[in-house]
């Protein structure tokens, strides 16, 4: 059965040629694209592309800086497996977009990403929204139900109203370290 998948002895070494090619092509892509970091939970990853720089810059003076990261409020909790697919279609999303350069100015949460929002709100404030004493009454009605979603209400936590490319040009974030490597560095000077 292997046989049936190796070419003919004519055509082993240049198809040995395009498949190193191909593999080196995406292994440098991989390095490149820094896509070992996305595996982490660590919000300075989302500034390997610099489109998210103001999100990081305003979730860094929010309240929620303490107790959540991006992944805390930004992907699903229900499995592991959800967890990493859902990241990976909205990076490749995101990779697709910014590489393509249709990035809009201002930046706003796609449907999936705000019902992913939306569940991780009531899974972080579950007590809050079960909580009578807890809750506040608008004409006999808890405010705090789950039918409307938080940021309906919310829309400012944990990012506060700037969310575009130009709005914070002067924002602290950590920058990407350089993919190049030091020897290349060297070779240059």
């Amino acid at each position: 059965m292997l046989s049936k998948l190796l070419p003919p002895p004519k055509w082993r070494f240049p198809v040995l040629i395009v498949t190193g090619i191909f593999v080196g092509l995406i292994a440098f892509i991989l390095y490149v694209s820094k896509a070992h970091s996305y595996l982490s939970d660590n919000p300075s990853t989302c500034t390997n592309c610099h489109i998210m720089s103001p999100q990081y810059a305003t979730w860094t003076h929010s309240s929620h800086r303490e107790v959540a990261h991006c992944n805390d409020c930004h992907v699903p909790h229900n499995n592991v497996l959800n967890k990493y697919y859902f990241k990976a279609k909205d990076g490749l999303r995101h990779a697709t977009m910014f590489t393509l350069r249709k990035e809009p100015q201002v930046i706003f949460i796609h449907e999936a990403g705000s019902n992913v929002v939306h569940d991780n709100c009531v899974r972080c404030h579950s007590k809050v929204l079960k909580d009578p004493k807890l809750a506040v009454t608008v004409e006999g009605h808890n405010v705090h139900r789950t039918e409307r979603k938080c940021i309906e209400c919310h829309r400012e936590v944990p990012h506060g109203r700037v969310n575009s490319l130009s709005s914070v040009p002067n924002a602290r974030v950590p920058l990407p370290t350089s993919p190049v490597p030091q020897w290349i560095k060297e070779y240059n000077q």
